[in-house]
């Protein structure tokens, strides 16, 4: 367990091992006095697999707001491409289906608990934050982690989408996924809140996926940001199911996750009075 810096705020780095799949690294901050109840928030990184730099971003409104934060760390070798990690680890290279426990997936609940007995947290529900391949994994694991014991999500600024729409097939929607109509009208009645940057709007920025079914969801992220969380308020329209997502931008900000988290903030924990 290493630790470093004031210690009104540690920057704690530890190996969580305690889960099927590979033992991931994790880069937390856990303030000074934190009382046991406060809450815990998850945050994944993007495709660069900098946990240590989204913690540092992090760090400062871990401090301010008293929680208690966790950043795993998918790495590249264990965890290769978007297959594993942005779409959870579900199927290997060749694309068979792996263990479930063994998913990336899988990872975030043994980590929760975890984390509890490291540091003494009574939380019975996290947060969980991503951006950008973090908020793909985010909305993906709302849709198959259907008992995960999430109080509240944001996804920001995903570069695409599993829709939730069953006339599309997966990954770009539902059609042919094991994701039951039961388990996205669980995924719909959670607070989620699907965090745009209204000035990430770049049609030719270099990480933007351009596959035939991703431009159908939009020509930026931004678009298809707008297109994801429409696309789930009309179903749940249709089915009649509890809707309690939300959508929200955030003024200035581009695709840059330090932008992004201290608008996230009030929706994680809870204190952003409903705009939509």
């Amino acid at each position: 367990l290493a630790v470093c810096g004031p210690a009104q705020a540690a920057k704690i780095r530890y190996t969580f091992a305690d889960w099927a799949g590979t033992p991931l690294r994790v880069h937390a901050t856990r303030p000074s006095g934190l009382a046991a109840d406060r809450p815990v928030v998850i945050v994944m990184h993007g495709a660069r697999r900098n946990a240590r730099d989204y913690r540092d971003q992090w760090h400062e409104l871990a401090k301010r707001h008293r929680f208690l934060l966790l950043v795993p760390e998918f790495s590249e070798r264990d965890f290769p491409g978007p297959e594993g990690y942005n779409l959870g680890y579900r199927r290997d290279a060749e694309g068979r289906p792996r263990p479930r426990d063994r998913w990336a997936f899988a990872a975030l609940e043994p980590l929760f608990d975890d984390a509890k007995r490291r540091f003494g947290s009574t939380a019975r529900r996290y947060a969980l934050y991503g951006h950008s391949a973090g908020a793909q994994f985010v909305h993906r694991y709302l849709f198959f982690m259907p008992d995960a014991r999430v109080a509240r999500a944001v996804p920001a600024n995903a570069g695409w989408y599993t829709m939730p729409d069953y006339a599309v097939a997966y990954p770009y929607g539902l059609g042919t996924s094991p994701v039951t109509p039961e388990d996205l009208r669980q995924a719909l009645s959670l607070p989620v809140t699907v965090l745009l940057g209204e000035r990430d709007d770049d049609p030719g920025h270099a990480s933007l996926r351009r596959t035939p079914e991703a431009l159908r969801q939009g020509a930026t992220r931004l678009e298809r940001g707008e297109r994801f969380y429409a696309t789930a308020r009309a179903y749940a329209e249709r089915q009649g199911v509890p809707f309690n997502w939300l959508r929200t931008r955030v003024p200035g900000a581009d695709h840059d996750n330090r932008l992004m988290a201290p608008a996230a903030v009030p929706y994680l924990l809870g204190a952003a009075a409903p705009d939509h």
